[in-house]
Formats: C-alpha cells, sequence, structure tokens
C-alpha cells in the first residue's frame, strides 16, 4: 500500500535532514540530484523545513547557470546542545556539542576514591553545568554518558554493582533531577566505545566485529549485522569475568578477580611491565598507559634502526623478524616462542649484517636494550590473544579491535602480534586492529548516541521550537 501523503513527506524531510548532516550544507538543486525527488517536491520540503527552524540559508552558490546564485541551505546547529559525559571510576569527563555534534566546550575531573557519593555527584554535575555554560548553551536536549557496568535492558538504568563507585548511579538520577527538561540517557562505556569505532574509527569499513577494551578494566562490545548486541541481561561483553589459565583462581559472581581481567587489566599490564624490566621514572608510580606505549616506542625504534643498515633486511620486513610476528609457515620456531636466544643468529644468519647479529640475537639496539620490551609485548600480547581467541571461537566476528588506552598505546607493535597469535590458534580468518580513536571512544560515542537521539526527535517537523529556560 502506497504511504500516505504526510508520510511520504516526512520521510523525504528526514532523508533531506540525514543527507545535511552527513554531507554538509547543499543548495536545493543538489538535494535534488542527492535524493532523486523532483524539483518541486525538494521545493516544499525545503520550505516546511526553514519553516520549522530545523534548516536556514547559510551561503550562497555559483552553479553552472545564468541568473542569481543558488542558496545553500544547512541545519540550524543552535536549535539544540547536547551533552556527552565519559563516566570512569577516577573522573569524568564532558563534552558539550550542537545538533549536528560539533563539539563547543569540554573538560574534565578528577574524582578521587575517598570521595564521598555527594560530593562526587556534585563534583560532576558543576562540570556538566560549567562546561555547558561555556559552550553558550542556556539549556540542554539531550545528554548522553557512558559508563562501566551494566545497564538493565528493561529500565535502560545502570545496574548497582560491585567494585564501581556508588556515585555513578547517583549521577544519572542527579542530572535528570537538576536537567528536568533533558533526555538523559545512559549507556556501557564500551558499548559507546564500538558504536564510534563504527563509525569514525577502526571499524567503518565493518558490519561485524568485537571491540575488545583494555584500559583501567576490560571490557568487549559485540557488532553483529551492524547492531550493537546487549544479551538478556544487558552483559553481552563482561569478558573480565572469563576464566583463564593463567591465573591463581576462578572469577565470581561478585569478582572477576581470577578470570581475564586479572590477565589484562590496567594493574596487570603495569605488574607485567615491572616484571620484564620495563624502566620507570624513580619514584613515580608507572601508569599502564606509558609503559605500553614506550614498549611499543622501543619495539618501532629498534625496528627503524636495523632497517636503516645496509644489507640489513628490507624495512618492509623488519617487523616481522623484530616483532616475532612471521608467518607460521616461513619461521614456525620463532613465532612459536621455542628458538632460544643464543640459536637466533642460526636463524637470522645470512639476513642480519655480520655487525648487527649479537644486537638482534638479543633485542638489542645501539640505543638501548630492547629485550624487556619486546618479551613485555610479547606476554602481554599471548595474554590478550586468550581472551580474543574465546571471542573468535564463539562469535567468528572476522575482526576484533584492541581499543581503549591500551590499545591506542601499543598501536600495530601490540596488534600485530595479537593478530599472528590468532592466525595460530583458530582457523577462523581474524583481523586484529589497533583502535584509532583510544580512550576518546567513550565520549565521543555519547555525543553521537546524543546526537542521534536529539535528531530524531526534532527532524520531525510542525512541532514548535523549545524555548530556552531562564537557566539551571
Amino acid at each position: 500500500m502506497p504511504a500516505s501523503p504526510s508520510t511520504a513527506r516526512a520521510i523525504n524531510d528526514r532523508l533531506a535532514l540525514r543527507l545535511l548532516q552527513q554531507e554538509g550544507p547543499l543548495t536545493a538543486g543538489r538535494l535534488k540530484q542527492l535524493t532523486g525527488l523532483s524539483r518541486p517536491t525538494v521545493a516544499d520540503l525545503v520550505e516546511r523545513l526553514t519553516a520549522a527552524g530545523l534548516i536556514a540559508v547559510v551561503g550562497e552558490a555559483g552553479e553552472q547557470r545564468r541568473g542569481p546564485n543558488a542558496k545553500v541551505y544547512g541545519i540550524v546547529a543552535d536549535r539544540a546542545h547536547l551533552a556527552a559525559l565519559d563516566v570512569r571510576t577516577e573522573g569524568v569527563a564532558v563534552a558539550v556539542a550542537d545538533l549536528v555534534g560539533r563539539v563547543l566546550a569540554e573538560a574534565s575531573v578528577p574524582i578521587g576514591g575517598d570521595t564521598g557519593t555527594g560530593p562526587a555527584v556534585e563534583q560532576a554535575v558543576t562540570l556538566v553545568e560549567r562546561v555547558a555554560k561555556e559552550a553558550g548553551a542556556d539549556r540542554l536536549h539531550t545528554v548522553g554518558i557512558g559508563a562501566p557496568g551494566l545497564i538493565d535492558p528493561s529500565s535502560g538504568e545502570l545496574r548497582d554493582s560491585t567494585g564501581l563507585p556508588q556515585w555513578h548511579r547517583r549521577l544519572v538520577a542527579t542530572l535528570q533531577e537538576r536537567l528536568p527538561e533533558a533526555r538523559v540517557s545512559v549507556e556501557n562505556e564500551t558499548n559507546l566505545a564500538a558504536l564510534a569505532e563504527q563509525r569514525d574509527g577502526a571499524a567503518r569499513d565493518r558490519d561485524t566485529f568485537v571491540l575488545l577494551w583494555l584500559g583501567h578494566g576490560t571490557g568487549a562490545a559485540v557488532v553483529l549485522d551492524g547492531a550493537l548486541r546487549r544479551g538478556a541481561s544487558g552483559g553481552t561483553g563482561e569478558i573480565g569475568f572469563l576464566p583463564v589459565p593463567g591465573t591463581s583462581a576462578l572469577p565470581t559472581s561478585t569478582d572477576c578477580e581470577g578470570g581475564f581481567h586479572s590477565l589484562a587489566s590496567a594493574a596487570a599490564v603495569v605488574d607485567l611491565a615491572v616484571a620484564c624490566g620495563i624502566p620507570v621514572v624513580a619514584g613515580q608510580e608507572p601508569s599502564v598507559v606509558g609503559v605500553v606505549r614506550a614498549a611499543a616506542a622501543v619495539m618501532r625504534e629498534a625496528v627503524g634502526r636495523v632497517g636503516r643498515v645496509p644489507g640489513a633486511v628490507s624495512s618492509g620486513r623488519m617487523p616481522e623478524v623484530v616483532a616475532g610476528v612471521v608467518s607460521s609457515g616461513r619461521m614456525p620456531e620463532v613465532v612459536a616462542g621455542v628458538v632460544p636466544t643464543e640459536r637466533m643468529p642460526e636463524v637470522v644468519a645470512g639476513v642480519v649484517p655480520t655487525d648487527r647479529m649479537p644486537e638482534v640475537a638479543s633485542g638489542t639496539s645501539p640505543s638501548g636494550d630492547s629485550a624487556p620490551a619486546a618479551r613485555f609485548l610479547d606476554t602481554l600480547a599471548d595474554r590478550l590473544a586468550v581472551g580474543v581467541a574465546s571471542v573468535v571461537a564463539i562469535l567468528d566476528p572476522g575482526c576484533v579491535v584492541l581499543g581503549g588506552e591500551v590499545g591506542q598505546a601499543g598501536g600495530e607493535e601490540l596488534a600485530a602480534r595479537v593478530r599472528d597469535r590468532i592466525a595460530r590458534m583458530t582457523p577462523l580468518a581474524t583481523e586484529v586492529r589497533a583502535t584509532t580513536l583510544g580512550g576518546g571512544a567513550v565520549l565521543r560515542g555519547a555525543l553521537l548516541t546524543a546526537r542521534d537521539r536529539a535528531q530524531e526527535e526534532l527532524f520531525t517537523p510542525g512541532e514548535p521550537a523549545p524555548q530556552p529556560s531562564p537557566g539551571w
């Protein structure tokens, strides 16, 4: 049955608005080309959207025709303002944007573990209010929040979880109280990061993939056939509870210690770095991002130095030797890690110049010893591969993105190692990619979902524009 005239108009209006969001300001002629609609139909929808306060003339364009320049139309970006929050165990980050998603102001504040629930909530809410003021927003239409923990699929609320600060749950309720006109929603932080990676990051070309979040804790987000999967209880991707070999105990229903979390959490990664001899600044507690980034940088430097020596392996192939990711078909013993250091000269003999043999065999470079960095990244990749292989065996996603601050710090040096191990552990072809958004993916995902929600509501012409409130 054909659509009614009103339904057809609504469909056309939304199509035009989506194109203006994706492409930016357009002329009516360009809208006609992109939508395939007739010139009168486009003229009508432009008139409707302008009258509704959704679009406005933002300039002129000289087209290849006689007569006056064509008007260029764009979305009225200040029709609504949005806020995005990335709520972490140790603090909160806030960004305020306009209706098209352009960030106008942002800031963050640390919140100590010994801060009480009330003061912590007040710090976070005050930050939201301050950033909104800096952005010139007298009211917020939509607020998107990313937080660790489980989201109840029936209520959309953050569930009470052991080990997470109580102020997280209270913050959501307080924001709704202080911003009664705003639409406030909360989503699991890893799920938001996955949406951001799919829209703007490492998974832009993938409809099916898994994001492995590596930050303060661990998590996973599952996107299948373009849709985010949350599970019956909202717990899809709670990979920290995955029982794995190499831990002293099994996780429990209230504590993920003993699970994958014990291998890949920030604390576990820092302990591993110290055990592998990664140097740290005296008197300072090493950060997980710092040690991973330092190790990856050392390996990049080692690869670059070996590749620059006359007669050495070509720079395009050196990462395979130095990083230990030679395909199993060519160097199975090296890949498997069963060649002792003292036998490495036998493997690389005739490939690396004689005067450089001791350096490559021991994993050192003229600038310093890179063996600890290689040992650290190799062991970390071994740990991550256990979790990734489990995900691959069940879901066969074809692509796994190493996300979060650790995934970004490790970059291709870490991703390549995990990729090689997965190739040897499973017959299922799987790409392993490093995030391109890092820890910022949560805030970006929260902003994208807030923008989508606001546009979904506002891109319905005929409703009166909301009047600004007098203040907070």
